[in-house]
Formats: structure tokens, C-alpha cells, sequence
């Protein structure tokens, strides 16, 4: 065990997701933040002994990801996440990074993506350097495509509504085959955020939830666009860097956000 301490930046929901064509896979772009992020530590012991007060990782699950990555681990684990289970922001996935890390240092991204979908059957692309940079088929654990370095921009948002955790099986999404070849283009924040804007209008408007002020907030406090969690609770507010009006983040917790966080990406 080389590693006895590591930090997995998690997400803030998706600039971009839905189905890459009709029938296609589901396909994603990650928004990276490194303000939400799950922190482990390794110890020696007898087998696999996992303390996760948060229950992200059931014991059972954690063993068999590292028998797909061919161990049987000797370690006490101890996870550490911020961010909140089912809220979007990759709890899970960030989990199963760090338990490979720790693990299995040796392991490269496509065998940690791999063993994360035999046992979860979905996942973020966390375990990836530049996990902005990839067109991620979250159920089948591949890399569609490789896009520029996405524009700097200040998130602010939180969590509204209920934790929902992601549904492997689930394919409800609308296709974004457009936003896709549109994002893979390039250009500058105000039109990268109009297409996250898109998208998020689109899952909404199939999936639900109805009244969701997210848009309504985007509009008022004068954001280039917003990002959500397609299939969680993060919403959030694109602006540009240094642009935050002050009163904003009163606006957001008066609709009913909670576990506020402004960051860069």
C-alpha cells in the first residue's frame, strides 16, 4: 500500500447530458469541483474493514470492485466525503476512485472505469485527469470524444429537492446530439453556458421536477446560463469569474437551495 492518504475532487452535476443519438448511449460532460470532494485514508488490517459513517460505499460493493481490479485488500479504510450522497456531485464514484488509489495505485483510469461499472453499473468520469475534457458514456464506462479545455467560469448553486441516487437502468433522458457536436466546437463561456442552459431545460422538462427555479434564478441575478445534476439534487448558476452579485447567494437559499458552494472550474 503506497498511498495512505488521498483527496477525489468530485462534481457539481453536468454541463452537458442525455442520449449522444437516438437510441444512443447516454453521454455526459462533467463540471469538475474541487470544492466537493471525498478524502480517504488506509491503514493496515486484516481484510477489508471500511469506516463510511455517510454510507457511500456498502462493504460488499468495496470488495467486489477491488476483485475486479484482481485484490483482496488488507487496509482499514476510512471515507471522509463533502458532498451529500444522491446529490449529483459523485459521492459514489469518488468512493471507488479512492479506494483504487489507495488499493491499487498501479490500476490506469480505464480499468478503475471499468471496475466501477461491474459493480455499479454507472459512473462519473472521476477517475480521468481532465475529466472536462472527455465525452463520457457513464454506462458503458467509455470516452466518446475529447474536447478543448473548457472556458474558466465562477458555479454558484447548492442542493434543491431530494437526493436521488442514479438508476444504472435508467435511459429517460432527451437526446443532446446537437449540444454535444455544438460543445465539441468550442467558443466562449456566454455560449458554453447557454448549451449546459439547454440542457438542463431539456431533462426538465422530460424528467421533472416541475417549478424548478433554477432558470428563474439564472435570469434575475443576470448568470450567462445554469448547470443541474440530470439526475440529482445540484443546481447552479454559470458567471463569469469575479462576477457574483452579492446579494445572490440570498436569492438562491430564499428558493429553497441548501449546502450553498461558489467555486471555479
Amino acid at each position: 500500500m503506497r498511498l495512505s492518504r488521498t483527496r477525489v475532487a468530485g462534481h457539481f452535476g453536468e454541463w452537458l447530458q442525455g442520449l449522444a443519438a437516438p437510441g444512443g448511449p447516454v453521454a455526459l460532460v462533467t463540471l469538475p469541483c474541487p470544492a466537493l470532494c471525498l478524502t480517504a485514508t488506509a491503514r493496515p488490517a486484516r481484510g477489508l474493514l471500511l469506516h463510511d459513517p455517510a454510507r457511500i460505499l456498502p462493504p460488499g460493493r468495496a470488495r467486489a470492485f477491488l476483485r475486479a481490479l484482481g485484490l483482496r485488500a488488507q487496509a482499514r479504510i476510512r471515507l471522509r466525503p463533502q458532498m451529500p450522497p444522491g446529490g449529483g456531485a459523485g459521492a459514489s464514484t469518488a468512493a471507488l476512485v479512492a479506494l483504487a488509489r489507495l488499493c491499487a495505485p498501479d490500476a490506469g483510469p480505464d480499468q478503475v472505469a471499468r471496475a466501477c461499472l461491474a459493480v455499479e453499473g454507472a459512473s462519473d468520469p472521476l477517475m480521468f485527469r481532465d475529466p472536462a475534457r472527455l465525452i463520457w458514456a457513464s454506462r458503458r464506462g467509455e470516452v466518446l470524444g475529447h474536447l478543448p479545455e473548457p472556458p474558466r467560469a465562477e458555479i454558484l448553486g447548492g442542493f434543491y429537492g431530494r437526493p436521488t441516487r442514479t438508476d444504472p437502468a435508467d435511459r429517460r433522458f432527451p437526446v443532446i446530439g446537437d449540444l454535444l457536436q455544438d460543445w465539441t466546437r468550442g467558443g466562449d463561456l456566454a455560449h458554453h453556458a447557454a448549451l449546459a442552459a439547454e440542457s438542463a431545460r431539456r431533462t426538465l422538462a422530460l424528467r421533472g421536477p416541475a417549478g424548478d427555479p433554477t432558470e428563474a434564478l439564472a435570469r434575475a441575478l443576470g448568470a450567462l446560463g445554469h448547470v443541474i445534476a440530470h439526475t440529482g439534487a445540484a443546481r447552479g448558476l454559470v458567471f463569469a469569474p469575479g462576477t457574483v452579485p452579492p446579494e445572490a447567494a440570498a436569492h438562491l437559499r430564499a428558493a429553497g437551495f441548501t449546502g450553498l458552494h461558489r467555486f471555479l472550474t
